[in-house]
């Protein structure tokens, strides 16, 4: 989950760099070359050795459910980084650790102590911080965006848990990717299509795509051999990987209140499952 978490920010910076450069090209289009890349990546080599049925699995209805929930949560991601920065975005979208608590008693039939409804609360209070308006530059759309794809995630993750016990990553992967594409194609015949005019737009497709599709095969494969609630508090790496390169790279640094929002979830989230995990 912690090399997913890296690939994934390798994903975000590319997404964000798309955005700053290339405005031209929707969110929609960029997320939309992802998945093809995705698919592309699990497709062939399958097709290479004679195996393309199976990826079909036994077809269960989470599997399909986790290519919705996925699919929506990718949409949005892409959306809220290009609009508000890949370090905020991300921790926004790591809320997905706090659903995961919040639903796992109803979804996978799993408790939680008060410890873990305490660690919920700073969690939603770090939430508050980010979501908290800031002035001209204030982008509350894009921050509900990254929320919604937080809780969006988590039910693509629980549903992972599920399906994950009688089918491999590959095919958890596969199903995302049948979904995604006819949503983008219904939504490209509404407002049309634009395809990257300039080698560096197609190179950070290509970088961006392949990121996620390594990552996500290594994501499914941590639910699937962990618990749920510990493998989301190893992927709060992920938007600290993200603040860190946003930094670097782009000196998008959020202010003093989204960073003390970004430690409450960082803290809370990470704290959370790990008393979730050891039955505190």
């Amino acid at each position: 989950m912690l090399l997913a978490s890296l690939l994934f920010s390798f994903m975000s910076m590319s997404v964000y760099a798309l955005g700053i450069r290339h405005p031209e090209l929707p969110a929609m289009t960029v997320s939309f070359f992802r998945i093809l890349i995705n698919l592309a990546v699990l497709f062939l080599p399958a097709i290479a050795r004679a195996r393309t049925s199976s990826l079909l699995g036994d077809m269960r209805m989470s599997l399909w459910l986790r290519g919705v929930f996925g699919s929506l949560a990718l949409i949005l991601s892409f959306i809220s980084i290009q609009r508000i920065g890949p370090g905020e975005a991300a921790f926004l979208g790591a809320s997905s650790g706090v659903f995961v608590a919040l639903l796992g008693p109803k979804i996978l039939a799993q408790g939680n102590s008060r410890w873990i409804w305490a660690a919920l609360a700073g969690s939603l209070a770090g939430l508050y911080l980010l979501l908290e308006p800031r002035g001209d530059i204030s982008d509350e759309l894009g921050r509900l965006m990254a929320l919604g794809s937080g809780l969006l995630s988590a039910l693509a993750y629980l549903m992972v848990a599920r399906a994950g016990r009688s089918n491999p990553p590959g095919t958890v992967v596969f199903y995302f990717c049948v979904v995604a594409i006819p949503m983008h194609l219904a939504w490209f015949g509404l407002t049309g299509f634009t395809l990257p005019r300039s080698g560096e737009a197609w190179a950070l497709l290509l970088v961006c795509g392949l990121a996620a599709s390594g990552a996500q095969v290594l994501m499914t494969q941590a639910y699937q051999k962990s618990p749920a609630a510990l493998v989301s508090a190893v992927g709060y790496a992920t938007p600290v990987f993200n603040l860190a390169f946003g930094w670097l790279w782009f000196a998008k640094v959020p202010d003093g209140a989204a960073l003390a929002g970004c430690a409450l979830v960082l803290l809370c989230g990470v704290l959370l499952p790990f008393l979730s995990s050891r039955g505190i």
